[in-house]
């Protein structure tokens, strides 16, 4: 949802995804005179709470000696920005945000005419689209403060689980419990399958009578052992198994579930999530489920070709006659599906087009760094503000580096003694190899009335378009939708840019890398004005 609202040259554009509220604010030249900062007013209409907002910034001449961890309330010691964002927004929630502009001397703030948006956030599920997102920061200040950076068993009732799953683990298996007789059925392909609970819900819908089929990848020993191990512990019986051996040297790298009744697809759960214990609570994740008959069938029709364990030639022949390379985005509101292995890079390089043709924004993850195609068109000087979250920056950094428009943010966590006023992070330990990101989305213009959603199972590399399994959903025009994506991107965009400064610095102390104090005049909003700058870009990109 996107509310506009304007006063006394202070301009308010609140953005609503499901747990994210985004806030864009510009000032008139008059109303920048004098200007201080914003203090923030938040009234939660469902839950009737209302509160003034905090920071952790305060001026030096009002609080010199700052406490740490200790915040300060923004009608004190206002927010020197022009974007603010609600990180503890809930689903179907009805929200009001009065901003007020301070004006004058710090210790004797005046009240300028303040601007107050109401906004409902979104509910996870529409009937057509239900996107889960889980928390997706592994290392982070409120874990840290809320369980004292305990492993997740180790946290009573499961309450860290509950946590960092954030409704992910309770959608995926909801999902599969929702075949629970004979007029239902499922049908599954997975790469990582290990997480018991997932496993049970399936046993439980074969119990039930449901019609039950699971692909599973077992053409290298990892995950296969893990795989076959956690089969046999939940007691799943082979009959409903079924190995992908063909093409040794690739991957089965889907993450989907077809729900059938009575034989015909009705829903689909896809996205980045494996049914494992890390890829639920850890690393940054999320399911998707599109409900739309004609895309189920897309994917049963996919899922056969899999079960058969083609050859990959053959494979790719079929794929390419079921889902032909888009030559365009697809119709407003429309949803393309795309499958892999394709015979050609064809559809990467789609991608790259998409990425290039960006007018507003564009917002990319990555966990295994930038292919040379997309780093290439993010190598290119542009105006428009690109984004990108990264597990690692990869080989193809230099390629994009070079514009200063691109934003990254690579995964990192806070360390202990160089920090001042932040408590230690540490990771959960539930992943050993990709510890931060594992989501593969793209957003291009996700602000503009025609936005593009790309997402899916495969990383926007070479391998993940002519060799793996994969799938993708190319959804057209739906705005709540990219809403609620772009809104969780800028969460951990925002979460992971600091700490990725703080690591690129190497431990410096956090008062050499930012100030700790507020401008005590209106200088600090001359770069939100100053054309060409970063700040300038965002403040236009968010407010206007």
């Amino acid at each position: 949802m996107r509310v506009k609202r304007k006063r006394s040259g202070i301009t308010v554009r609140a953005i609503s995804g499901t747990y994210v509220v985004f806030l864009g604010i510009d000032a008139s030249k008059k109303a920048r005179k004098k200007l201080l900062g914003f203090a923030i007013r938040r009234t939660d209409w469902t839950e009737e709470e209302r509160y003034w907002l905090r920071g952790l910034k305060t001026f030096k001449s009002v609080e010199p000696e700052q406490v740490p961890g200790r915040s300060y309330p923004t009608y004190e010691h206002p927010i020197q920005s022009f974007q603010w964002s609600d990180y503890t927004a809930k689903p179907d929630h009805r929200y009001s945000y009065e901003v007020v502009p301070m004006y004058g001397a710090p210790k004797m703030m005046q009240e300028g005419g303040s601007v107050e948006v109401m906004i409902e956030t979104e509910s996870t599920d529409d009937g057509k689209h239900a996107v889960f997102f889980n928390r997706g920061v592994a290392a982070s200040q409120a874990y840290a403060r809320r369980f004292d950076n305990r492993k997740p068993d180790k946290v009573p009732d499961r309450k860290a689980y509950i946590w960092l799953s954030r409704g992910l683990e309770e959608a995926m298996l909801g999902f599969i419990g929702r075949a629970k007789n004979k007029n239902w059925g499922l049908r599954a392909a997975v790469y990582e399958f290990n997480y018991q609970p997932v496993l049970s819900a399936f046993k439980k819908a074969h119990k039930a009578g449901a019609d039950v089929k699971i692909i599973y990848d077992s053409r290298k020993d990892q995950p296969k052992k893990s795989t076959l191990k956690a089969i046999k512990q939940a007691g799943l019986p082979k009959k409903i198994m079924i190995p992908r051996r063909e093409c040794k040297s690739y991957i089965s790298h889907n993450k989907f579930i077809i729900l059938l009744h009575k034989g015909k697809p009705q829903e689909v759960w896809t996205g980045s999530t494996n049914f494992t214990k890390g890829g639920i609570f850890g690393q940054s994740n999320l399911g998707h489920v599109v409900r739309d008959k004609q895309v189920a069938q897309s994917y049963l029709d996919y899922w056969q070709m899999l079960s058969e364990d083609p050859k990959s030639k053959k494979l790719k022949e079929s794929i390419e006659d079921h889902t032909p390379d888009l030559q365009s985005s697809p119709k407003k509101k429309a949803v393309a599906t795309i499958f892999s292995p394709r015979k050609s890079l064809y559809m990467l390089n789609w991608y790259g087009d998409s990425l290039d043709a960006a007018k507003e924004s564009a917002h990319l993850t990555a966990a295994f760094g930038v292919n040379a195609v997309l780093a290439k068109v993010l190598g290119k000087q542009k105006a428009q503000l690109r984004y990108l979250l990264l597990e690692k920056e990869g080989d193809n950094r230099k390629v994009y580096a070079a514009d200063k428009d691109v934003q990254v943010a690579v995964g990192s966590k806070l360390g202990g003694d160089a920090l001042y006023g932040w408590t230690e992070e540490a990771l959960t330990g539930l992943n050993l190899h990709v510890l931060y990101f594992h989501t593969k989305y793209m957003l291009i213009d996700p602000l503009s009335s025609k936005p593009l959603v790309i997402s899916g199972s495969a990383n926007f590399s070479d391998a993940s378009t002519i060799r793996n399994d994969e799938n993708m959903l190319v959804i057209a025009g739906d705005r709540r939708v990219a809403d609620i994506y772009l809104g969780e991107f800028m969460r951990l965009h925002s979460h992971y840019y600091f700490r990725d400064l703080i690591r690129k610095q190497k431990g410096e102390h956090v008062d050499s890398l930012r100030s700790l104090y507020l401008a005590e005049d209106d200088s600090w909003t001359r770069d939100y004005f100053k054309k060409g700058t970063i700040k300038f870009k965002k403040r236009v990109l968010f407010a206007q």
